[in-house]
């Protein structure tokens, strides 16, 4: 099994004197990034689709060492409104990663208020038709759901026939979040840590008071346990770790606590 731990983004300033030294460019921060870690969610995609040239610098800059998740653009999961030229750009503008060998899966990251309605799931199928023929084969298309209606068996076991990769999220223990637990829908197993602010979730002034959390070592050891479990059961080719509490570098310790767990765990 193939394991890929990484982060939400790589542009931190607050990583400045943790692993970017002071002295660094910005435009130097892939390439120490990618000294220390193996797959990258990017972000940046979600406001607005990188070009070809974009990706072909990231390649370059990355040493073809980082494989990539790359999030969706906003107006295919939040705004409903995407044309037919975004989809195509999406598509296109990854082929310098898709070719390098190091593109991983498209993150469709739905907001809380995407519930399980009629409306929606119609939406979320033609979506998933638009990805079907042309991502399936290298990385896939991941899936989270940010709210819990769509938080049953019913809804994964589509995912497993149509060959799509439901996002294990992590989550603070707030009504209408989905829960913490993991689920394989397929080869690649996809867990996503956001921190567990419960008072920030809601209440928090940005993303950063949001995703302010460091989490324990007990429980990371949950999430590797988990995963262990599931390899007994299950033909698990990749399993990516992404953690979103970038906030004051708590990513970059969790990131080393979780490989001493991996590790410890015989991964």
């Amino acid at each position: 099994m193939e394991l890929y731990l990484g982060t939400g983004g790589y542009s931190n300033e607050d990583w400045v004197g943790l692993i970017y030294p002071p002295e660094a460019k910005k435009d130097q921060w892939l390439s120490i990034y990618a000294q220390h870690f193996n797959a990258v969610e990017l972000n940046s995609s979600f406001y607005n689709i990188p070009g070809v040239r974009a990706f072909e610098g990231m390649l370059k800059k990355s040493g073809g060492r980082v494989h990539w998740g790359v999030k969706i653009h906003q107006s295919m999961t939040h705004e409903l409104n995407a044309t037919d030229e975004d989809y195509k750009r999406l598509f296109e503008s990854v082929a310098p990663l898709r070719n390098a060998g190091v593109l991983g899966p498209f993150l469709a990251q739905f907001p809380q208020r995407f519930h399980r309605t009629p409306e929606n799931r119609k939406y979320f199928a033609a979506l998933v038709e638009r990805f079907r023929d042309r991502v399936l084969a290298p990385g896939g298309l991941a899936v989270e759901f940010r709210h819990h209606s769509w938080d049953n068996d019913e809804v994964r076991e589509a995912f497993r026939k149509a060959g799509l990769i439901w996002v294990s999220t992590d989550y603070p223990p707030l009504p209408g979040l989905p829960k913490n637990r993991l689920h394989v829908t397929g080869e690649v197993v996809y867990i996503r840590l956001s921190g567990r602010n419960k008072e920030k979730w809601y209440e928090g002034k940005d993303q950063s008071e949001r995703h302010d959390y460091r989490y324990s070592r007990d429980e990371l050891a949950f999430w590797v346990q988990s995963l262990a479990e599931a390899r007994e059961q299950e033909d698990i080719g990749q399993a990516w770790f992404i953690f979103n509490n970038t906030t004051k570098g708590h990513a970059l310790e969790n990131l080393r606590v979780l490989r001493e767990l991996l590790e410890e765990a015989g991964f």
